[in-house]
């Protein structure tokens, strides 16, 4: 028997594993599993100071793991894991960003100045309606699993845009999303809106993954293979039927596009922007997106390059239809929140139309546009989470008439980040919009960059009207009032105007490693 064990190891090739490569992901991945650990063996007062000092650290190294290994990367990019995950310059830009952007998102997530106890809710059983008192609240704290479940998500988020395969893809795509369904549903004020995001997300997600995976073994029986190299190598000559080619592909699309907030894919965006605690929804809608878009270049690039003109025309269409929804549903909203989630759906249709041009200058650009988007998006939500009333945060537009005359400040830092994503110069948007159009019009879609330029300009129209409402109104001797930060959400909003800032001013060196190479393809 051992002798036959032994004859069946040798035979056995074991996987060449690149540790230096995975680093940062294993370095986030290894620090969630810890802090469920804490979880259960810290004592309850322990648990938000060891999670949020575990969190920070983890994020710190792993970004200095990720600044060690670039250095010296090769190139073109190496893949590990028996070739599931391929480490090449775009994952590794999108790795940084992704790091840089959970560190302001969990500062905000830590942040109990603002609410006593934190944002998000003493008791996951505890019922809508439920009114803990302030005695209670320091009893019990917070919530302390956002900050393993925030972990897990970017680790998943790290695999997903660094995947070579779709069945790994599929994997990272449920362990980012699991603990987002989750996270949704832990506000501490407004219980019954937050568990309506999260049951929404969830079923809705599911569905959205139901498609992803059906459009993987529709992909598989066209290619016999799941390595997006393979499928590439299948559409560029054979004899088998596009059918289960191009219809895997737009089932694989659905996923994907819902993933990234695109329109018609969108219905679960504006309900749960709105209804998860704003800490989450800054995590969702700067990290979830650049996921999403990170994954779609890889496929659209590695896999389907070569039948570009059969898909194109679709995908034209989506990503009018998304700018049009997020433009035009964007004018008819009263509520902050859902005006910046019909925003991030416009914001989908632009970084589809980078997303579909398929070169260098695209695959730069809009990797560029992920990254300020996800800054100028983040420090948005952190100002939201500071206009509150009685009844916690004070999102209906109403409530910030007058702003400028309680808080010239805050009036002029989300002055500032509505001009960034309207594309304002001198703005991190505006480089975005400009590098993106560039590209697109480069590649022939000169038409689709008109019709995006139009839509832009209807988008303008709701961020400067919450200016005029700012500064130009009366404020209500009931109103709202603007709470002082604490170090933690000032540290996250300093951060995200400091960036959209110089990525308006000084561009080149994030355009630069945006654009240091291609993916890997093998």
């Amino acid at each position: 028997m051992n002798v036959f064990l032994a004859q069946q190891a040798d035979r056995i090739e074991l996987p060449a594993i690149d540790y230096a490569a995975i680093l940062p992901m294993l370095i986030i991945l290894g620090a969630a599993c810890i802090g469920v650990l804490f979880e259960a063996f810290l004592p309850k007062h322990q648990r938000w100071p060891g999670q949020v000092v575990l969190t920070l650290l983890a994020i710190a190294a792993a970004g200095v793991a990720l600044g060690a290994y670039v250095g010296g990367s090769p190139a073109e990019g190496t893949t590990t894991l028996s070739g599931t995950l391929s480490i090449d310059r775009p994952a590794l830009f999108l790795w940084g960003t992704l790091l840089a952007l959970a560190l302001g998102a969990v500062l905000l997530i830590a942040d109990r100045s603002i609410e006593p106890g934190g944002a998000f809710v003493a008791q996951a059983g505890i019922a809508p309606g439920t009114v803990q008192d302030r005695a209670q609240v320091g009893s019990t704290g917070m919530q302390t699993e956002v900050f393993p479940l925030a972990l897990f998500a970017l680790g998943g988020m790290m695999a997903f845009c660094s995947a070579n395969d779709l069945l790994t893809m599929f994997i990272a795509l449920e362990v980012l999303s699991l603990p987002l369904y989750l996270m949704c549903g832990l506000a501490r004020r407004r219980r019954l809106l937050s568990q309506e995001a999260a049951v929404k997300y969830f079923l809705l997600g599911a569905f959205a993954s139901a498609f992803f995976l059906y459009g993987l073994a529709l992909l598989y029986g066209y290619a016999g293979s799941v390595k997006l190299a393979d499928i590439a190598n299948a559409t560029a000559g054979t004899d088998r039927s596009d059918t289960l080619l191009f219809a895997g592909l737009g089932l694989l699309m659905v996923g994907l596009l819902f993933k990234g907030s695109v329109g018609p894919f969108h219905t679960w965006t504006p309900d749960v922007y709105q209804g998860a605690p704003t800490p989450v929804t800054a995590f969702m809608a700067a990290c979830t997106k650049v996921a999403a878009f990170g994954g779609m270049l890889r496929v659209l690039t590695v896999a389907f390059e070569s039948t570009s003109w059969e898909w194109r025309g679709v995908l034209w269409g989506v990503a009018i239809v998304s700018m049009l929804i997020g433009a035009v549903l964007g004018l008819t909203q009263t509520d902050v929140k859902r005006m910046i989630a019909y925003s991030s759906i416009a914001h989908a249709g632009f970084l589809l139309i980078g997303t579909m041009a398929l070169t260098e200058d695209g695959l730069s650009g809009t990797l560029f546009y992920l990254l300020a988007y996800g800054f100028t998006t983040l420090a948005a939500f952190g100002v939201i989470s500071l206009v509150r009333d009685s009844t916690g945060e004070a999102t209906h537009l109403s409530a910030w008439a007058g702003l400028a005359k309680r808080s010239p400040l805050l009036a002029a830092v989300f002055t500032f980040l509505l001009l960034a994503l309207a594309g304002i110069p001198l703005t991190s948007g505006f480089v975005g919009k400009f590098v993106v159009f560039s590209a697109a019009l480069s590649d022939g879609m000169a038409p689709l960059v008109v019709i995006a330029l139009v839509f832009s300009a209807v988008a303008a129209f709701f961020y400067l009207r919450v200016v005029v409402l700012m500064y130009f109104s009366e404020p209500a001797a009931d109103g709202p009032t603007v709470s002082v930060p604490g170090a933690f959400t000032t540290a996250a909003i300093t951060l995200g105007v400091a960036v959209t800032l110089l990525l308006g001013v000084l561009p080149a060196f994030a355009l630069d490693w945006a654009g240091a190479g291609g993916f890997a393809i093998s």
